[in-house]
């Protein structure tokens, strides 16, 4: 398992391999950066403002639409019936004359899709891709181009627990910034004293809930699933749901996972 929290983390390793998966690693990561994104197409909200939108499939509410600074994408096969929702990607287009190298980090908020793509973007992540106001653009005059994407971590996995929940008889909550290549199949919702877990439902989307959750603090274990690898982690998040928590507050979780 690989995860990395906000804080440092030291990793132990015999000294005598150490040099050699260094080497070995920085070749790799040479050979392979360029391969590791997949090439499709991508269009824009054609009838929203700068950013988002203000309802989507996968249950931000207005938040969908301010999220990421607005960067943020509705995704048609990369949905996945609400799995894909709150996932992170870098996404750049392929046009040298117009698009940056760098690209647009994009967060899924809703379902989509357009002329054979996978991304919808906001109007404001669309002309983020490319290097200058005017080559945005002539981008944007183009409406679908040719990009290339990867998951890609960006922020601190964070919870907004939904406007609809009940202190203390009823949680719900979105989650935001999933990253890497796994997804989150399932939550567990523990409490910290006892370690006695609940495992939450999916409403839709990226909305989790329980009735009766726990008391006290609250830790979260998360399931990354793969289906091509068949190998499933849980990762613990290091920061707490506090115990008086409150309905439309967010919570950064503290982790990033790069699996």
């Amino acid at each position: 398992m690989s995860f990395r929290h906000t804080m440092s983390i030291s990793l132990r390793c015999p000294l005598s391999l150490f040099a050699a998966l260094l080497l070995m690693q920085s070749l790799a990561d040479a050979q392979t950066s360029s391969d590791s994104f997949i090439h499709s197409r991508a269009a824009y909200y054609p009838n929203s403002d700068e950013k988002g939108t203000d309802k989507g499939a996968c249950g931000f509410g207005s938040f969908g639409a301010t999220i990421n600074g607005g960067d943020v994408s509705a995704a048609s096969d990369l949905y996945r019936n609400g799995v894909g929702c709150g996932a992170c990607y870098q996404v750049r287009c392929t046009n040298t004359a117009y698009c940056s190298d760098k690209g647009v980090t994009v967060v899924i908020t809703d379902q989509g899709s357009g002329d054979r793509t996978d991304f919808i973007l906001s109007r404001r992540a669309f002309g983020r891709m490319a290097q200058t106001t005017d080559a945005a653009a002539s981008l944007l005059a183009l409406g679908v181009i040719d990009v290339e994407y990867r998951r890609y971590p960006n922020k601190n996995i964070t919870i907004k627990i939904d406007e609809n929940s009940n202190y203390p008889y009823y949680l719900a909550f979105v989650i935001w910034y999933q990253q890497g290549k796994k997804d989150i199949t399932a939550v567990q919702l523990c409490e910290t004293r006892n370690l006695v877990c609940k495992l939450l439902d999916r409403s839709y989307g990226a909305v989790w809930t329980t009735t009766s959750p726990p008391n006290g603090p609250l830790s979260l274990r998360m399931l990354l699933g793969d289906d091509e690898e068949g190998q499933e982690p849980w990762i613990i998040p290091i920061n707490n749901i506090p115990q008086n928590w409150k309905a439309g507050e967010t919570y950064d979780l503290g982790v990033q996972v790069d699996l």
